[in-house]
Parts: C-alpha cells; sequence; structure tokens
C-alpha cells in the first residue's frame, strides 16, 4: 500500500467508512485533501503525521517553491505574483475565519484552505489548542509553525467583513491585521514577511481600497520603525496585480 493509499485508509476510518475503490492518483489526491478540510482537530496518530509530513514534503519538492530573499525590493517591499503556499519567505499570513481552525469546505479556492492543506494538519491542532474553543477578533495575529510549507510560521489574522460603505472601524481593524503582523515579525527577527490581500475574497473588503491601504500602513511602519524587515505583497490574479503595480509605481 502506498503512502496517499495509507492515509486515505486512516482518515476513512476515523470517519468510520470503507476508503473509495479505483481512484486515479490525482482523484487520490484530491479526496486525501477534502478528507483533512473536514477532519476536526482531533489528536491523530505517529503514523499519519510521519506519512503526511512525508506525503507534504515530497508534494512540496515536486510544487517547487520561490525565494523571498531572491526578490526585486523598493523602499522594503515587493510584489509577488503565485500561489503562497509556494513561498519562501519567514513567515506567510494566512487570512483566516475568527475560530481560526481553517476552512472546512472540502477544496474550497480560499488562500485558509491552500495553507491548512499544504502545510499539514497539525496548524489546525496548534490552532485549536491556542483558541480553546474561543473567537480570535479582527486585527490581532496568531503564530504557529508553516510545517510543510517552505516557510518557516504562518501568521494568522481576522479582518474585517464589510458589508455596504466601508466603515473607520473597517479600516482601523484592517490596519490593525498589517500592523500585527509587522510588529511580531519584527519581534522574532524575522527577514521577511508575505502578506495575502486580507479580506478582499469573500469578506468583501473593496479591492482597490484595501490595496491602497496595505501599502501605505506597511510602508509607512517600515519608514517609521526603521525595519529593515522585507515585505511581499503576494497576488493571484491579473486585477489584483494591477493595483499593487499601480499602488507600488512599478514601471516596466
Amino acid at each position: 500500500m502506498d503512502v496517499l493509499d495509507r492515509l486515505i485508509e486512516i482518515l476513512s476510518g476515523e470517519r468510520g467508512e470503507r476508503p473509495p475503490r479505483l481512484l486515479s492518483e490525482e482523484d487520490k489526491a484530491a479526496y486525501f485533501r477534502a478528507l483533512c478540510n473536514v477532519r476536526s482537530p482531533e489528536p491523530v496518530s505517529k503514523e499519519f503525521l510521519r506519512l503526511q509530513d512525508r506525503y507534504l514534503s515530497a508534494l512540496a519538492e515536486k510544487r517547487g517553491s520561490v525565494d523571498a530573499a531572491g526578490l526585486e525590493y523598493d523602499r522594503g517591499t515587493a510584489l509577488w505574483r503565485g500561489d503562497i503556499t509556494r513561498l519562501k519567505a519567514d513567515a506567510i499570513v494566512n487570512a483566516c475565519n475568527p475560530a481560526l481552525l481553517g476552512c472546512f469546505c472540502p477544496l474550497h479556492n480560499c488562500i485558509d484552505n491552500a495553507i491548512h492543506s499544504f502545510a499539514g494538519v497539525q496548524v489546525r491542532l496548534d490552532c485549536a489548542a491556542m483558541m480553546k474553543g474561543g473567537e480570535e477578533p479582527n486585527g490581532r495575529v496568531k503564530v504557529t509553525a508553516a510545517y510543510n510549507l517552505p516557510s518557516k510560521y504562518v501568521f494568522h489574522t481576522v479582518g474585517p467583513v464589510v458589508s455596504g460603505a466601508v466603515t473607520e472601524k473597517d479600516e482601523n481593524d484592517l490596519r490593525s491585521c498589517y500592523l500585527s503582523c509587522l510588529r511580531e515579525a519584527d519581534g522574532r527577527g524575522l527577514a521577511t514577511l508575505a502578506f495575502c490581500c486580507i479580506s478582499t475574497g469573500v469578506y468583501g473588503y473593496p479591492k482597490e481600497d484595501a490595496c491602497r491601504l496595505a501599502v501605505r500602513t506597511v510602508r509607512e511602519y517600515l519608514a517609521d520603525a526603521k525595519s529593515g524587515l522585507k515585505v511581499i505583497f503576494d497576488v493571484f490574479d491579473d486585477e489584483d496585480e494591477r493595483l499593487y503595480e499601480r499602488e507600488l509605481e512599478i514601471r516596466d
């Protein structure tokens, strides 16, 4: 039995189910990820962790990584378009929900799902241990190891949910997300920190407004704190890339 088959067998057994038969390798990978997505943060066997880490580390090597130290920086910031789970930075920022337990929707295309899926179930277990069933307020940061990701740490922060016009509280909460992460990174002596576009997905913060606030907040912090931290703005689509290029005054 190969590693992926055994992982699926273990997780299916937890659910009192038999693993499906005759799946392609692609379907096995998707099925394993889905099972991890819906798994509650309960203790897991040493065998599972050993096999999961073996599988995810091999997957990470196959997917490849991009070294944040090799990007081009201007005034301490850089723009990079790609999957943040492939970025080798000291820390990457996860825009998460208040429970901090990740996305339980199988195979959902959100950053919270991707980070938990490629890092491993340890992230959900660590978050559950920190939260103890509570909810994280907007604008703060909790830190876990990144486990099977190329980065060292994951910074988990909860941004505001915007319905209608952006309020002063929304702006303050989003600004606090960036400042909390920046201060945490400097406090830990980190060299590189990668931000996703916090709150601009299903949380509804207007992208242009969020981009403007993010760039201004980060650059003002780096200047005022005389910080040597290198900050990456990670984007994933054409619209976000254009917004950040314009705000960062990037020219071809």
